[in-house]
């Protein structure tokens, strides 16, 4: 595939690495001491890169995936730490919890909310809005109103500010922050973003909040695989490496058994 042209890995091992970090919230080196276990020496910076490359990749391709939303958003932004400094993190989910869209801004004013709830209204054209829930943040009523004069937003659309209503995004935020933790803060507004993206659409792909696949591990696996075009028989689980599969390709170390 020339998405992965000159990678010295197998496909399957660059998209497990890639999974399992987004997934389970681990640092890289944890993540290259347990891919080590099971006979494949990877760099804790080599992973880095692949989440980098790939993370993004897979957001983009599961789109078509995703299926409708409720028409009933809660919309609120979180802190994420970049460069040493505070950053904001603006998400919506619907009533059900299932993701709407995320944006990373260094801002949090009039400016930033409208190009988040832009982002949101194209990303489910099919499936607009009726009603949204903030928090008493008062950029969204400016940002709401400009869209709605601006025709991308119907005047139908009921506002609402209450801080109680916001209960499922706020415990949304924790559940990601349990995966954010680990990384101890993000260098870089691309590095961030980047990382956010695989955080954000592994959960979506591990809750079942998609088209076609259950929330088994199998189907994660599946539906990854069926994104970059491999053959489904092809899946790699836990204790599936072999040594054939990376022999040369990679060296290995010499464990008595591979996990």
């Amino acid at each position: 595939m020339s998405l992965f042209k000159r990678r010295r890995f197998p496909v399957e091992i660059i998209l497990l690495c890639v999974r399992w970090y987004c997934k389970y919230g681990i640092s890289y080196r944890d993540l290259a001491e347990m891919m080590q276990e099971r006979g494949v020496a990877v760099a804790p910076s080599t992973i880095f890169r692949w989440v980098q490359r790939y993370a993004p990749e897979i957001e983009k391709r599961i789109r078509l995936y995703q299926g409708p939303r409720s028409g009933s958003w809660t919309v609120d932004e979180t802190y994420v730490r970049v460069g040493g400094k505070w950053k904001y993190l603006f998400r919506a989910v619907d009533k059900h919890g299932r993701l709407v869209a995320f944006m990373l801004s260094d801002r949090r004013n009039t400016n930033a909310a409208y190009r988040f709830l832009h982002k949101a209204i194209k990303a489910m054209s099919h499936y607009p809005p009726f009603s949204s829930t903030t928090d008493k943040l008062a950029s969204y009523p400016k940002a709401i109103e400009r869209l709605q004069n601006e025709g991308l937003l119907s005047k139908d659309v009921v506002h609402r500010t209450s801080k109680y209503l916001n209960n499922i995004i706020e415990a949304d935020h924790g559940a990601l922050k349990r995966l954010i933790h680990p990384t101890r803060g993000f260098q870089t507004m691309s590095t961030a973003a980047a990382t956010l993206t695989g955080f954000e659409i592994m959960r979506i792909i591990r809750r079942g909040h998609y088209l076609q696949q259950g929330r088994r591990v199998t189907g994660e696996i599946g539906l990854v695989n069926q994104l970059f075009g491999l053959a489904p028989e092809r899946p790699v689980e836990p204790g599936s490496l072999c040594t054939s599969q990376v022999t040369a390709t990679v060296p290995l170390v010499k464990p008595t058994r591979l996990a």
